[in-house]
Protein backbone atom coordinates (compact mmCIF):
# COMPACT_ATOMS: atom_id res chain seq x y z
CA UNK A 1 0.00 0.00 0.00
CA UNK A 2 2.87 2.46 0.91
CA UNK A 3 4.63 1.37 -2.34
CA UNK A 4 1.06 1.86 -4.46
CA UNK A 5 1.09 5.67 -2.21
CA UNK A 6 4.54 6.44 -3.27
CA UNK A 7 4.20 6.05 -6.61
CA UNK A 8 0.96 7.83 -7.23
CA UNK A 9 2.90 10.56 -4.95
CA UNK A 10 5.34 10.41 -7.67
CA UNK A 11 3.23 10.68 -10.68
CA UNK A 12 1.61 13.73 -9.12
CA UNK A 13 4.73 15.73 -8.49
CA UNK A 14 5.36 14.66 -12.14
CA UNK A 15 2.63 15.77 -13.96
CA UNK A 16 2.41 19.02 -11.77
CA UNK A 17 6.12 19.54 -12.71
CA UNK A 18 5.45 19.47 -16.34
CA UNK A 19 2.36 21.83 -16.03
CA UNK A 20 4.87 24.11 -14.68
CA UNK A 21 7.27 23.97 -17.03
CA UNK A 22 4.63 24.50 -20.05
CA UNK A 23 3.27 27.04 -18.06
CA UNK A 24 6.69 28.94 -17.97
CA UNK A 25 7.21 27.98 -21.62
CA UNK A 26 3.92 29.69 -22.85
CA UNK A 27 4.44 33.06 -20.35
CA UNK A 28 8.05 33.37 -21.63
CA UNK A 29 6.90 33.24 -25.17
CA UNK A 30 7.43 37.07 -26.49
CA UNK A 31 4.61 38.50 -28.17
CA UNK A 32 4.88 40.63 -31.52
CA UNK A 33 5.06 44.51 -30.12
CA UNK A 34 2.88 47.53 -31.36
CA UNK A 35 4.97 50.67 -32.71
CA UNK A 36 3.66 54.00 -31.83
CA UNK A 37 3.34 57.38 -33.57
CA UNK A 38 6.83 59.23 -32.55
CA UNK A 39 7.15 62.48 -30.57
CA UNK A 40 9.44 65.33 -30.34
CA UNK A 41 10.24 65.24 -33.92
CA UNK A 42 12.86 67.41 -35.52
CA UNK A 43 15.07 68.53 -37.95
CA UNK A 44 17.51 66.26 -36.77
CA UNK A 45 15.29 63.18 -35.13
CA UNK A 46 12.79 61.79 -33.77
CA UNK A 47 11.60 60.06 -30.59
CA UNK A 48 10.41 56.40 -31.36
CA UNK A 49 7.98 54.66 -29.01
CA UNK A 50 6.28 51.24 -28.71
CA UNK A 51 4.45 49.28 -26.73
CA UNK A 52 5.68 47.08 -23.38
CA UNK A 53 5.83 43.16 -24.21
CA UNK A 54 5.47 40.97 -21.36
CA UNK A 55 8.85 39.09 -20.47
CA UNK A 56 10.89 41.48 -23.08
CA UNK A 57 14.20 42.68 -21.16
CA UNK A 58 15.15 44.69 -24.06
CA UNK A 59 13.99 45.83 -27.67
CA UNK A 60 15.68 45.73 -31.13
CA UNK A 61 14.94 48.88 -32.73
CA UNK A 62 15.65 49.33 -36.47
CA UNK A 63 15.84 52.66 -38.56
CA UNK A 64 15.79 53.09 -42.18
CA UNK A 65 15.45 55.21 -45.28
CA UNK A 66 13.31 52.69 -46.90
CA UNK A 67 10.04 50.69 -46.31
CA UNK A 68 11.61 47.64 -46.90
CA UNK A 69 14.74 48.18 -44.62
CA UNK A 70 17.03 47.01 -47.41
CA UNK A 71 19.45 49.38 -45.84
CA UNK A 72 19.58 50.40 -42.23
CA UNK A 73 20.52 54.20 -40.58
CA UNK A 74 23.76 53.88 -38.97
CA UNK A 75 23.89 52.84 -34.99
CA UNK A 76 20.47 51.46 -36.23
CA UNK A 77 20.29 48.36 -37.02
CA UNK A 78 18.58 46.30 -34.30
CA UNK A 79 20.14 48.57 -31.71
CA UNK A 80 19.21 47.11 -28.29
CA UNK A 81 17.12 49.33 -26.16
CA UNK A 82 15.92 48.53 -22.64
CA UNK A 83 13.24 51.67 -22.33
CA UNK A 84 9.38 51.83 -24.62
CA UNK A 85 11.71 54.14 -26.15
CA UNK A 86 14.61 56.08 -27.83
CA UNK A 87 15.78 59.08 -29.25
CA UNK A 88 16.77 58.69 -33.08
CA UNK A 89 19.55 61.64 -33.71
CA UNK A 90 21.88 62.47 -36.48
CA UNK A 91 19.29 62.05 -38.84
CA UNK A 92 18.52 64.43 -42.43
CA UNK A 93 16.08 67.45 -42.52
CA UNK A 94 13.03 67.16 -44.25
CA UNK A 95 13.73 63.44 -45.23
CA UNK A 96 11.40 59.93 -44.84
CA UNK A 97 12.16 57.47 -42.17
CA UNK A 98 10.96 53.88 -40.94
CA UNK A 99 11.01 52.40 -37.85
CA UNK A 100 10.04 48.77 -36.21
CA UNK A 101 11.01 47.24 -32.78
CA UNK A 102 11.49 43.61 -31.82
CA UNK A 103 11.20 42.38 -28.37
CA UNK A 104 14.01 40.34 -26.82
CA UNK A 105 14.08 37.72 -23.68
CA UNK A 106 18.03 36.69 -23.55
CA UNK A 107 18.05 34.24 -26.05
CA UNK A 108 14.72 34.52 -27.72
CA UNK A 109 13.58 37.17 -30.24
CA UNK A 110 10.02 37.88 -31.08
CA UNK A 111 8.77 39.19 -34.66
CA UNK A 112 9.12 42.80 -36.36
CA UNK A 113 6.37 44.95 -34.93
CA UNK A 114 4.50 46.91 -37.72
CA UNK A 115 6.26 49.84 -39.46
CA UNK A 116 5.70 53.61 -38.35
CA UNK A 117 6.78 55.90 -40.94
CA UNK A 118 7.85 59.66 -40.03
CA UNK A 119 9.44 62.72 -42.12
CA UNK A 120 12.34 65.36 -40.40
CA UNK A 121 11.32 68.66 -40.27
CA UNK A 122 13.46 71.26 -42.29
CA UNK A 123 14.31 71.32 -45.40
CA UNK A 124 15.79 69.01 -47.45
CA UNK A 125 16.88 72.01 -49.20
CA UNK A 126 15.58 70.48 -52.55
CA UNK A 127 13.18 73.18 -54.50
CA UNK A 128 9.80 72.02 -55.63
CA UNK A 129 9.50 70.11 -58.64
CA UNK A 130 8.20 72.57 -61.59
CA UNK A 131 7.41 69.71 -63.90
CA UNK A 132 3.88 70.18 -65.39
CA UNK A 133 1.76 67.12 -63.86
CA UNK A 134 -0.26 66.00 -67.11
CA UNK A 135 3.45 66.20 -69.25
CA UNK A 136 5.17 63.62 -66.93
CA UNK A 137 1.83 61.16 -66.64
CA UNK A 138 1.46 61.26 -70.38
CA UNK A 139 5.15 59.68 -70.78
CA UNK A 140 4.39 56.39 -68.73
CA UNK A 141 4.07 53.11 -70.34
CA UNK A 142 0.45 53.91 -69.34
CA UNK A 143 -0.78 57.49 -69.02
CA UNK A 144 -3.85 58.22 -67.65
CA UNK A 145 -5.94 61.54 -67.02
CA UNK A 146 -4.43 64.07 -64.47
CA UNK A 147 -7.62 66.12 -63.48
CA UNK A 148 -8.94 68.98 -61.12
CA UNK A 149 -12.27 70.06 -60.19
CA UNK A 150 -13.36 73.05 -61.17
CA UNK A 151 -16.05 75.74 -60.71
CA UNK A 152 -17.12 77.92 -63.89
CA UNK A 153 -16.25 81.38 -63.00
CA UNK A 154 -12.40 80.04 -62.56
CA UNK A 155 -12.75 79.89 -66.46
CA UNK A 156 -11.35 82.74 -67.54
CA UNK A 157 -8.97 83.09 -70.26
CA UNK A 158 -5.63 84.48 -69.01
CA UNK A 159 -6.74 83.73 -65.48
CA UNK A 160 -4.19 82.40 -63.08
CA UNK A 161 -6.68 79.09 -63.09
CA UNK A 162 -6.92 78.96 -66.93
CA UNK A 163 -3.33 78.90 -66.99
CA UNK A 164 -2.67 76.27 -64.19
CA UNK A 165 -5.43 73.67 -65.87
CA UNK A 166 -4.22 74.31 -69.48
CA UNK A 167 -0.74 73.48 -68.75
CA UNK A 168 -0.65 71.14 -65.60
CA UNK A 169 -3.91 68.82 -66.45
CA UNK A 170 -5.89 66.64 -68.65
CA UNK A 171 -9.06 66.44 -67.33
CA UNK A 172 -12.03 68.55 -65.19
CA UNK A 173 -15.10 67.81 -63.10
CA UNK A 174 -17.39 70.20 -61.71
CA UNK A 175 -16.99 71.11 -58.14
CA UNK A 176 -20.94 71.68 -57.86
CA UNK A 177 -21.95 73.26 -60.90
CA UNK A 178 -23.14 69.99 -63.16
CA UNK A 179 -25.63 67.97 -60.17
CA UNK A 180 -29.05 68.11 -60.25
CA UNK A 181 -29.98 71.05 -58.18
CA UNK A 182 -28.12 73.20 -60.57
CA UNK A 183 -29.49 72.02 -63.67
CA UNK A 184 -32.98 71.01 -63.26
CA UNK A 185 -35.19 74.14 -62.31
CA UNK A 186 -38.39 72.30 -63.00
CA UNK A 187 -39.98 69.23 -64.54
CA UNK A 188 -38.06 68.99 -67.91
CA UNK A 189 -37.34 72.55 -67.46
CA UNK A 190 -32.94 73.50 -67.32
CA UNK A 191 -30.80 75.39 -67.57
CA UNK A 192 -27.75 74.36 -69.02
CA UNK A 193 -25.95 77.96 -68.96
CA UNK A 194 -23.18 77.18 -66.19
CA UNK A 195 -22.64 73.88 -66.71
CA UNK A 196 -22.15 74.18 -70.54
CA UNK A 197 -19.53 77.03 -69.98
CA UNK A 198 -17.12 74.22 -68.16
CA UNK A 199 -17.69 71.31 -70.73
CA UNK A 200 -17.13 74.17 -73.71
CA UNK A 201 -13.76 74.79 -71.71
CA UNK A 202 -12.67 71.38 -71.50
CA UNK A 203 -13.98 70.21 -75.58
CA UNK A 204 -12.54 73.60 -76.92
CA UNK A 205 -8.72 73.19 -74.60
CA UNK A 206 -8.40 69.24 -75.27
CA UNK A 207 -8.83 68.39 -71.68
CA UNK A 208 -11.32 65.11 -71.02
CA UNK A 209 -14.80 66.56 -69.49
CA UNK A 210 -16.10 64.14 -66.38
CA UNK A 211 -19.72 64.57 -65.41
CA UNK A 212 -20.01 64.64 -61.62
CA UNK A 213 -22.95 64.02 -60.60
CA UNK A 214 -25.73 62.48 -61.98
CA UNK A 215 -27.92 61.34 -58.84
CA UNK A 216 -26.67 62.63 -55.35
CA UNK A 217 -28.96 62.62 -52.18
CA UNK A 218 -27.92 66.19 -51.30
CA UNK A 219 -28.33 67.78 -54.59
CA UNK A 220 -32.05 67.08 -54.86
CA UNK A 221 -34.01 70.49 -56.26
CA UNK A 222 -36.66 71.88 -54.15
CA UNK A 223 -39.44 71.23 -57.53
CA UNK A 224 -38.61 67.29 -56.83
CA UNK A 225 -38.32 67.40 -52.94
CA UNK A 226 -42.08 68.71 -52.73
CA UNK A 227 -43.07 66.16 -55.33
CA UNK A 228 -46.47 65.53 -54.82
CA UNK A 229 -47.11 62.67 -57.79
CA UNK A 230 -46.75 58.78 -57.24
CA UNK A 231 -43.77 57.20 -56.92
CA UNK A 232 -44.17 55.98 -60.03
CA UNK A 233 -44.38 59.40 -61.42
CA UNK A 234 -40.99 60.41 -59.38
CA UNK A 235 -39.33 57.92 -60.99
CA UNK A 236 -40.36 58.94 -64.36
CA UNK A 237 -38.90 62.06 -63.51
CA UNK A 238 -35.88 61.36 -62.61
CA UNK A 239 -35.89 59.24 -65.64
CA UNK A 240 -36.64 61.68 -67.86
CA UNK A 241 -33.76 63.89 -65.74
CA UNK A 242 -30.95 61.28 -66.58
CA UNK A 243 -32.16 60.86 -70.13
CA UNK A 244 -32.32 64.04 -71.41
CA UNK A 245 -28.52 65.44 -69.39
CA UNK A 246 -26.78 62.45 -70.55
CA UNK A 247 -28.36 63.02 -74.31
CA UNK A 248 -27.76 66.82 -74.08
CA UNK A 249 -23.54 66.03 -73.55
CA UNK A 250 -23.13 63.11 -75.08
CA UNK A 251 -20.31 63.20 -77.43
CA UNK A 252 -19.04 66.08 -75.25
CA UNK A 253 -18.95 64.53 -71.76
CA UNK A 254 -16.50 60.93 -71.66
CA UNK A 255 -17.50 59.67 -68.42
CA UNK A 256 -19.95 60.28 -65.97
CA UNK A 257 -20.94 59.34 -61.92
CA UNK A 258 -24.17 57.78 -62.37
CA UNK A 259 -25.08 57.84 -58.54
CA UNK A 260 -23.11 59.39 -55.70
CA UNK A 261 -22.70 58.15 -52.21
CA UNK A 262 -25.56 55.67 -52.08
CA UNK A 263 -24.32 53.78 -49.26
CA UNK A 264 -24.75 54.32 -45.67
CA UNK A 265 -21.71 55.01 -43.33
CA UNK A 266 -23.22 52.36 -40.70
CA UNK A 267 -23.53 48.72 -41.06
CA UNK A 268 -23.20 48.73 -44.98
CA UNK A 269 -26.87 49.43 -45.69
CA UNK A 270 -28.04 51.35 -48.58
CA UNK A 271 -28.29 55.19 -47.18
CA UNK A 272 -31.88 56.09 -46.67
CA UNK A 273 -32.20 59.03 -49.10
CA UNK A 274 -35.19 60.22 -51.09
CA UNK A 275 -34.44 57.80 -54.16
CA UNK A 276 -34.47 55.30 -51.87
CA UNK A 277 -37.38 56.03 -50.43
CA UNK A 278 -39.90 56.65 -53.65
CA UNK A 279 -38.07 54.38 -56.01
CA UNK A 280 -37.05 51.19 -54.19
CA UNK A 281 -34.41 48.80 -53.58
CA UNK A 282 -33.42 49.05 -57.24
CA UNK A 283 -32.64 52.42 -58.04
CA UNK A 284 -29.20 52.44 -58.42
CA UNK A 285 -29.58 49.89 -61.10
CA UNK A 286 -32.55 51.87 -62.89
CA UNK A 287 -30.28 55.10 -63.11
CA UNK A 288 -26.98 53.13 -64.60
CA UNK A 289 -30.08 51.78 -66.77
CA UNK A 290 -30.95 54.94 -67.81
CA UNK A 291 -27.99 56.36 -68.67
CA UNK A 292 -26.78 53.75 -70.71
CA UNK A 293 -29.80 53.86 -73.20
CA UNK A 294 -29.72 57.62 -73.21
CA UNK A 295 -25.98 57.17 -74.20
CA UNK A 296 -26.36 54.38 -76.61
CA UNK A 297 -29.81 56.39 -78.02
CA UNK A 298 -27.65 59.46 -78.71
CA UNK A 299 -25.27 57.10 -80.93
CA UNK A 300 -22.45 57.57 -77.50
CA UNK A 301 -21.21 53.86 -77.34
CA UNK A 302 -18.39 55.41 -75.50
CA UNK A 303 -19.74 57.02 -72.61
CA UNK A 304 -17.91 55.60 -68.93
CA UNK A 305 -20.55 55.19 -65.81
CA UNK A 306 -18.95 55.36 -62.75
CA UNK A 307 -20.17 54.60 -59.56
CA UNK A 308 -18.82 56.99 -56.62
CA UNK A 309 -18.14 56.74 -53.11
CA UNK A 310 -15.83 57.80 -49.80
CA UNK A 311 -14.17 56.18 -47.08
CA UNK A 312 -14.80 52.77 -48.16
CA UNK A 313 -10.82 51.96 -47.60
CA UNK A 314 -11.21 51.92 -43.93
CA UNK A 315 -14.98 51.56 -43.56
CA UNK A 316 -15.45 47.19 -44.27
CA UNK A 317 -19.27 47.09 -44.08
CA UNK A 318 -19.58 49.75 -46.75
CA UNK A 319 -17.03 48.68 -48.92
CA UNK A 320 -18.47 45.40 -49.33
CA UNK A 321 -21.76 46.86 -50.16
CA UNK A 322 -20.18 49.25 -52.35
CA UNK A 323 -18.87 46.07 -54.43
CA UNK A 324 -21.87 44.30 -53.85
CA UNK A 325 -23.93 46.67 -56.03
CA UNK A 326 -20.77 47.14 -58.69
CA UNK A 327 -21.22 42.92 -58.64
CA UNK A 328 -24.95 43.58 -60.20
CA UNK A 329 -24.10 46.19 -61.82
CA UNK A 330 -21.07 44.43 -63.43
CA UNK A 331 -23.26 41.46 -64.43
CA UNK A 332 -26.02 43.90 -66.83
CA UNK A 333 -22.71 45.31 -68.14
CA UNK A 334 -24.19 48.73 -66.66
CA UNK A 335 -21.24 49.77 -65.03
CA UNK A 336 -17.34 50.72 -66.54
CA UNK A 337 -15.66 52.01 -63.56
CA UNK A 338 -15.31 52.83 -59.56
CA UNK A 339 -15.07 56.28 -58.45
CA UNK A 340 -13.13 56.28 -55.22
CA UNK A 341 -13.55 59.53 -53.34
CA UNK A 342 -10.07 59.85 -51.31
CA UNK A 343 -10.83 62.55 -49.23
CA UNK A 344 -7.76 61.65 -46.97
CA UNK A 345 -5.24 62.80 -44.27
CA UNK A 346 -1.79 62.26 -43.82
CA UNK A 347 -2.19 59.51 -41.65
CA UNK A 348 -5.13 57.56 -42.92
CA UNK A 349 -5.90 55.29 -44.63
CA UNK A 350 -3.14 53.05 -44.79
CA UNK A 351 -1.32 52.03 -47.95
CA UNK A 352 -2.12 48.30 -47.27
CA UNK A 353 -6.26 49.64 -47.01
CA UNK A 354 -5.83 51.74 -50.54
CA UNK A 355 -3.99 48.86 -51.95
CA UNK A 356 -6.75 46.42 -50.98
CA UNK A 357 -9.43 48.46 -52.34
CA UNK A 358 -8.04 48.96 -55.68
CA UNK A 359 -7.20 45.49 -55.91
CA UNK A 360 -11.19 44.71 -55.31
CA UNK A 361 -11.93 46.80 -58.02
CA UNK A 362 -9.58 45.65 -60.35
CA UNK A 363 -9.98 42.21 -59.82
CA UNK A 364 -13.18 43.07 -61.23
CA UNK A 365 -12.28 44.50 -64.50
CA UNK A 366 -13.47 48.09 -63.64
CA UNK A 367 -11.98 51.54 -64.32
CA UNK A 368 -10.29 53.36 -61.25
CA UNK A 369 -10.76 56.73 -61.11
CA UNK A 370 -9.54 58.31 -57.68
CA UNK A 371 -12.12 61.16 -58.44
CA UNK A 372 -11.82 63.58 -54.95
CA UNK A 373 -8.65 63.49 -53.74
CA UNK A 374 -7.47 65.88 -51.09
CA UNK A 375 -4.96 65.23 -48.25
CA UNK A 376 -6.16 67.15 -44.81
CA UNK A 377 -2.92 67.63 -42.39
CA UNK A 378 -4.87 69.19 -39.65
CA UNK A 379 -7.86 66.85 -39.29
CA UNK A 380 -7.54 67.15 -35.25
CA UNK A 381 -7.34 70.94 -34.96
CA UNK A 382 -3.85 70.68 -33.14
CA UNK A 383 -1.57 73.07 -35.45
CA UNK A 384 -2.30 76.60 -36.63
CA UNK A 385 0.35 77.18 -39.28
CA UNK A 386 1.46 74.56 -41.95
CA UNK A 387 4.65 73.28 -40.18
CA UNK A 388 7.58 71.64 -42.18
CA UNK A 389 6.53 68.32 -40.51
CA UNK A 390 3.18 68.47 -42.07
CA UNK A 391 4.11 69.44 -45.12
CA UNK A 392 6.01 66.81 -45.77
CA UNK A 393 4.03 64.35 -44.48
CA UNK A 394 1.80 65.64 -46.97
CA UNK A 395 4.29 64.85 -49.29
CA UNK A 396 4.71 61.28 -48.82
CA UNK A 397 1.05 60.72 -48.76
CA UNK A 398 0.66 62.09 -52.02
CA UNK A 399 3.30 59.69 -53.31
CA UNK A 400 2.32 56.98 -52.03
CA UNK A 401 -1.19 57.21 -53.58
CA UNK A 402 0.12 58.09 -56.50
CA UNK A 403 2.81 55.33 -56.68
CA UNK A 404 -0.42 52.89 -55.98
CA UNK A 405 -2.14 54.36 -58.62
CA UNK A 406 0.44 54.69 -61.29
CA UNK A 407 0.51 51.00 -60.59
CA UNK A 408 -2.53 49.62 -61.61
CA UNK A 409 -2.50 47.94 -65.05
CA UNK A 410 -3.38 50.03 -68.03
CA UNK A 411 -7.08 48.66 -68.16
CA UNK A 412 -7.77 49.82 -65.05
CA UNK A 413 -6.29 53.25 -64.97
CA UNK A 414 -8.73 56.47 -65.87
CA UNK A 415 -8.00 59.53 -64.48
CA UNK A 416 -6.45 60.65 -60.29
CA UNK A 417 -8.94 64.14 -60.19
CA UNK A 418 -7.84 66.60 -57.45
CA UNK A 419 -10.58 68.05 -55.51
CA UNK A 420 -9.68 71.98 -56.19
CA UNK A 421 -6.75 74.41 -56.94
CA UNK A 422 -5.54 76.11 -53.84
CA UNK A 423 -5.62 75.79 -50.39
CA UNK A 424 -7.93 78.64 -49.08
CA UNK A 425 -10.62 78.14 -51.56
CA UNK A 426 -10.96 73.81 -50.59
CA UNK A 427 -14.07 72.98 -49.16
CA UNK A 428 -12.86 71.20 -45.98
CA UNK A 429 -11.95 73.53 -43.84
CA UNK A 430 -15.54 75.00 -44.47
CA UNK A 431 -17.12 71.58 -44.31
CA UNK A 432 -19.24 71.52 -41.12
CA UNK A 433 -19.67 67.95 -41.73
CA UNK A 434 -16.16 67.68 -41.20
CA UNK A 435 -16.63 69.46 -37.66
CA UNK A 436 -13.14 70.85 -38.98
CA UNK A 437 -13.37 74.84 -38.07
CA UNK A 438 -9.79 75.37 -38.00
CA UNK A 439 -7.15 75.89 -41.30
CA UNK A 440 -6.12 72.87 -43.62
CA UNK A 441 -3.79 72.98 -46.54
CA UNK A 442 -5.14 69.81 -48.65
CA UNK A 443 -4.19 70.86 -51.83
CA UNK A 444 -1.50 71.39 -54.45
CA UNK A 445 -1.17 74.96 -54.57
CA UNK A 446 -1.26 77.65 -52.09
CA UNK A 447 -3.74 81.05 -51.82
CA UNK A 448 -0.83 82.56 -53.89
CA UNK A 449 -0.94 80.03 -56.83
CA UNK A 450 2.18 78.46 -56.02
CA UNK A 451 3.24 74.66 -56.07
CA UNK A 452 3.56 73.14 -52.89
CA UNK A 453 5.44 69.67 -51.58
CA UNK A 454 2.39 67.98 -52.13
CA UNK A 455 2.75 68.37 -55.97
CA UNK A 456 6.06 67.42 -55.84
CA UNK A 457 5.18 64.81 -54.23
CA UNK A 458 2.75 63.79 -56.76
CA UNK A 459 5.56 63.64 -59.11
CA UNK A 460 7.58 61.68 -57.31
CA UNK A 461 4.96 59.37 -57.60
CA UNK A 462 5.00 59.09 -61.05
CA UNK A 463 8.54 57.88 -61.25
Amino acid sequence: MKIKFLLMLTGILFFLNSCSKDDNITANTLEIPVANAPKDVNDAGFRAKWMYVSHAKSYLLDVSTSENFSTFVPNYNAKEVTDLNEVVAGLNGGTQYYYRVRAKNETETSGYSNVISVVTTGSSNIPEDPTFLKVKANKLANPFFVGMAVKASQLTTGSPYDVILKNEFSSISAEYEMKMDQISTASGVYNWTTADKIVAYGNSNGINVHGHALVWHNSVPQWLKDFSGTDAEFKAEVKKYITDVVTHYAGKVKSWDVVNEAVDDNGGAMRNTIFLQRMGANYVKDCFQWARDAAKAAGDNSLLLFYNDYATSTNIPKQDKVFSIVDDLKTSNLIDGLGFQMHNNYLSPTKAQIQTDFNKATAKGLKIHVSELDIQVNQSNDISTFTNERRLAQKEKYKEIVQLYNALPAANKYALTIWGMKDNESWIPFSTELNHPGNDWPLLYDSNFAVKSSHTGFLEGLD
